[in-house]
């Protein structure tokens, strides 16, 4: 196979997506890993400069052609997930890793980093060569002999491990199907209803299929009357990966792997000096201990609880009262909860859903982007891996035209072979290229798992869908809009982790005004724009049971941190469960039961980089929150709506523009003209 006829090879682009096969991907690894080996030993040799722009002339032009094939290739894995692929992905993955480990612990590479003369750098490459130092000691580059070729085999353990968590918990989801009669499907929604049967049909079947993908398993949670079927979902849903699963599916069990984890994690930890995990997992955040989150995290569970207790009587009153439920068990809860606020604001999740058509709701994000961000977003074209992805372009006006920012591809439907949850991951990063002095503009992947439309209707989003949508969105202009010219703190490269959800959970506050909504919505039969009526009952609804939400949050995250800052880890998965129990002795006020197994599953400590990091969320909801209140403090001022154009103005260029280039604290306050306060959020949450 030539260069010519390998895709992963042409970097000159955008990734051509529709001619990667599995069988490229270990030529293509093959092919780039030398090249970046012999980039690396070019620049470590005796005589090669210690210069910042020398040293990413070549060695950074080769590790960004590796990175941006790579994650190609992974971006695949996780979209378009096929027997052959996943194959092609595991046999490269410990070869890939190995790389990034070596090039991270490489004392050469460190010592020519710690002989750069910190005055021949921009302020950009300051920031980004104090974080290369950080990094290098965090990799390992100051360990010696054995504990050195220890530390190389930890991480390439861990990237297995993490990825076979990822794999367990998405072949337990695909690997559950049930298929019923209508009549056991009474309550379900018309939608839901038409899709299931559709997956039925397509495997000449009569009757409806159901799976434990979200678009099928929640709505069946929250609006099917049979309990009976609910129950069974929720025991499918709950024991997924997990010792508990029926039948042979406990082939999927992450208990090994999560004990492995974790005491890897820990012996990774000491190698590098310090207590435990959580320690290393801070070093690069805002938060400055694991003792000041769990202090913060404590802090807000104390606040919401009473808050939940009342949320939790509530629901246990109304099902006594309405539904005949004396006892209800967690599989009745969000059934309760839906029809409690049904009854209680007079709406239904159903009802709303049917005014927000994707493309609507996609016209009306675009447009407040273009409102807020002085941008203008088009339709563009790329080589893409599904029929049902879009490829779009940010330009800015200038004096001499239009000017690209960036670029996004956006894969919104749920499909088999796709993994669940929504994220923003990016192609390629602004940067100032320096082997051929071009201007290299951004391009980011905004995926989501929205239920497709049916009988050639569109897609119909929940408004928590809509939610998700902004929130990728978020990140995903924090990634395009940078005007940072130095890649590796360009857009959310270098951005503290706790602080990198700011810019997602802001654009979520949107989607709650009135002057945004009436703009992006239209009947799926009658094109009628959300009626106001129902826009306040869903504004009442807003903090319904915001106090149960904020303890299960809090409980994932005090858990995560506290699994972490251990300097004995969980040594199996009963030990993994009795920290969980122990925390939800402390915070929640609803315990599942027995058999449920929520760690198994839980992808973001195990596969997703939020390991000692969950309380991220809630650490960046203060920030995003404050943030926001700066455009409700504009509106009042002014009289006007929250898009207002001038705070827009400086919030992007205080903190989407300025990318990783500075602490984010800094940007906040260039922002705010001060530190964060919590009280915008409890008073967002309702629990002021």
């Amino acid at each position: 196979m030539t260069h010519a006829t390998n895709p992963l090879l042409d970097t000159s682009g955008l990734p051509l997506f529709d001619a990667i096969r599995p069988d490229h991907v270990a030529p293509a690894m093959d092919t780039l890993l030398a090249d970046a080996d012999v980039a690396l030993e070019a620049v470590t040799a005796v005589d090669f400069p210690a210069s910042w722009s020398a040293i990413a002339q070549r060695l950074d032009v080769a590790t960004e052609r590796l990175g941006r094939a790579w994650g190609a290739v992974s971006h695949l894995n996780s979209v378009a997930d096929t027997p052959e692929l996943r194959a092609a992905y595991n046999a490269a993955l410990p070869r890939v890793t190995e790389f990034w480990t070596r090039l991270g612990a490489d004392e050469r590479l460190y010592a020519k980093y710690k002989a750069m003369d910190p005055a021949t750098l921009t302020p950009e490459q300051a920031r980004a060569h104090h974080n290369a130092l950080r990094g290098f000691v965090l990799g390992g580059a100051e360990l010696q002999g054995a504990a050195k070729e220890r530390f190389a085999a930890l991480q390439e353990r861990q990237a297995e491990l993490s990825q076979k968590f990822s794999e367990n918990a998405l072949d337990a989801t695909d690997s559950f199907a049930l298929t019923v009669e209508r009549e056991q499907l009474d309550g379900v929604p018309d939608d839901v209803l038409a899709a299931t049967a559709a997956a039925a049909q397509a495997e000449g079947k009569t009757g409806h299929k159901l799976s434990l993908k979200m678009p099928v398993y929640l709505p069946i949670m929250q609006f099917g009357t049979n309990r009976v079927l609910r129950e069974q979902l929720y025991r499918a849903y709950v024991t997924r990966a997990s010792d508990q699963a029926a039948g042979d599916a406990t082939r999927f069990d992450n208990s090994a792997v999560m004990a492995e984890l974790l005491a890897l994690r820990q012996e990774e930890a000491q190698l590098l000096g310090y207590r435990h995990h959580a320690d290393v997992s801070l070093v690069p955040k805002m938060a400055q201990s694991p003792e000041q989150v769990t202090a913060f995290l404590r802090d807000l569970a104390q606040k919401a609880r009473p808050y939940a207790e009342q949320d939790l009587a509530d629901l246990r009153a109304f099902a006594a009262e309405h539904l005949g439920l004396t006892d209800p068990q967690a599989w009745d809860w969000p059934f309760i909860g839906e029809k409690l606020k049904e009854a209680r604001y007079a709406f239904s999740e159903q009802e709303v859903k049917t005014y927000f058509t994707a493309p609507k709701v996609l016209a009306g994000l675009f447009q407040i982007i273009e409102t807020l961000f002085e941008v203008a977003i088009r339709p563009d074209s790329a080589p893409v891996w599904h029929p049902g992805v879009q490829f779009f372009r940010i330009e800015r006006s200038t004096a001499q035209g239009p000017q690209l920012v960036g670029q996004f591809y956006l894969d919104p439907a749920a499909r088999a072979g796709k993994r669940g949850g929504a994220w923003m991951d990016d192609v390629r990063a602004r940067w100032l290229r320096p082997d051929n002095g071009a201007l290299q503009t951004p391009v980011a992947h905004l995926v989501c798992n929205f239920a497709d439309g049916v009988d050639g209707k569109p897609a119909l989003l929940t408004h928590d869908d809509v939610i998700t949508l902004f929130h990728e969105f978020g990140h995903g202009l924090h990634h395009m809009l940078t005007q940072v010219n130095e890649r590796d703190v360009s857009g959310i490269s270098g951005v503290e982790w706790d602080a990198v959800e700011l810019p997602s959970q802001f654009m979520e506050n949107f989607c709650w005004e009135w002057d945004v909504l009436k703009h992006m919505t239209a009947h799926v039969e009658t094109g009628e724009p959300l009626p106001r009526a129902l826009y306040d009952k869903m504004l009442a609804a807003k903090n319904f049971q915001s106090g149960l939400q904020t303890l299960r949050q809090a409980e994932f995250a005090l858990f995560d941190m506290l699994l972490h800052s251990q300097t004995t880890p969980p040594a199996d998965g009963a030990a993994v469960l009795a920290l969980l129990s122990t925390v939800r002795d402390e915070v929640s006020v609803l315990k599942p039961p027995a058999y449920s197994r929520t760690p198994h599953t839980f992808s973001h400590i195990f596969a997703g980089g939020y390991s000692a990091g969950y309380y991220s969320y809630k650490w960046a909801e203060v920030l995003s929150a404050d943030a926001y209140a700066a455009f409700e403090e504009a509106a009042k001022a002014r009289g006007g709506s929250t898009l207002d154009a001038e705070t827009g103005r400086r919030y992007r260029q205080a903190i989407l523009e300025a990318g990783g280039s500075r602490p984010a604290m800094e940007s906040f306050v260039a922002f705010r003209g001060r530190e964060p306060s919590i009280d915008a959020l409890l008073r967002h949450q309702g629990m002021a």
